[in-house]
């Protein structure tokens, strides 16, 4: 059967280097999913195919390296070392940290494969988010962005969907999704990404390097339009009795389709 396929692309410099390449998302797959039962008489969501779906769908994108962060933390006066506070309200003020770890501290790689464009780190101002759930979340810092060392081709008419893994992100952070016309943009795409202020009102942790973080999902772009119908209670209910006269595994059976992605 003929595959579509999709290319990563990385700078020449790196070709042979340890990188973290992406893989078919399929290869990981969250332990506390492959822990669960499922059987006649243990009846979980790991018999949802639909969920497989979400969790085996396209590839994924590691950390290339570490991620340094410190967030929501005390910020320090680097002349006398200590806390600054607000002048009119008493509080501490507060800051937020970023640095990426290094494969090699020798030739600086790990820094250098960040894009090419070396240790400093790329954001958005908070503004440009202004009223989104992303700037509160993120307690009004500005968006700092993941760099990505690959370049990500599709064949003519396919874009790709960026997303955090579906059903498997990390609690942390998660980037803001996204399509890119794959086909035709020859550049990295770059990630912003906001820490879970939600959860953590302040965090100090390492992203390690070769953590999953972007879920990538090839499609073919196409124009569609919605339309409206109707049923009545007679064709739920034809419908509904169908399906649970069936076995457990019908959808399985008998709708789902097998999905490659290699």
């Amino acid at each position: 059967m003929f595959r579509k396929q999709i290319e990563f692309i990385c700078h020449e410099e790196y070709a042979h280097t340890e990188l973290e390449k992406p893989e078919p998302v399929k290869a990981h797959i969250p332990d506390w999913y492959k822990k669960l039962e499922h059987n006649m008489r243990v009846i979980t969501v790991k018999g949802c195919m639909p969920v497989l779906d979400t969790l085996t769908a396209g590839y994924v994108l590691k950390m290339p390296q570490d991620l340094y962060i410190e967030f929501n933390v005390d910020k320090i006066n680097p002349e006398t070392g200590k806390v600054m506070v607000d002048e009119k309200t008493g509080k501490n003020l507060k800051d937020f940290n970023f640095r990426y770890g290094l494969f090699n501290e020798e030739n600086m790689m790990g820094a250098k494969m960040m894009n090419l464009n070396g240790k400093k780190p790329q954001y958005h101002h908070r503004f440009q988010l202004e009223g989104s759930s992303f700037v509160k979340k993120n307690k009004d810092f500005d968006i700092l962005k993941i760099l990505n060392p690959w370049v990500i081709k599709t064949p003519p008419g396919y874009s790709c969907l960026f997303v955090p893994p579906l059903n498997n992100a990390d609690d942390r952070f998660e980037i803001i999704s996204g399509i890119v016309e794959t086909d035709k943009w020859n550049l990295q795409v770059n990630f912003p990404f906001v820490v879970n202020g939600d959860k953590y009102e302040t965090l100090t942790t390492t992203i390690k390097r070769g953590t999953p973080y972007v879920q990538v999902i090839p499609f073919k772009r196409d124009d569609w339009k919605m339309k409206f119908g109707t049923t009545n209670a007679k064709g739920i209910f034809r419908d509904w009795i169908g399906h649970q006269l069936q076995i457990i595994r019908s959808y399985k059976d008998r709708i789902w389709s097998k999905k490659s992605w290699n």
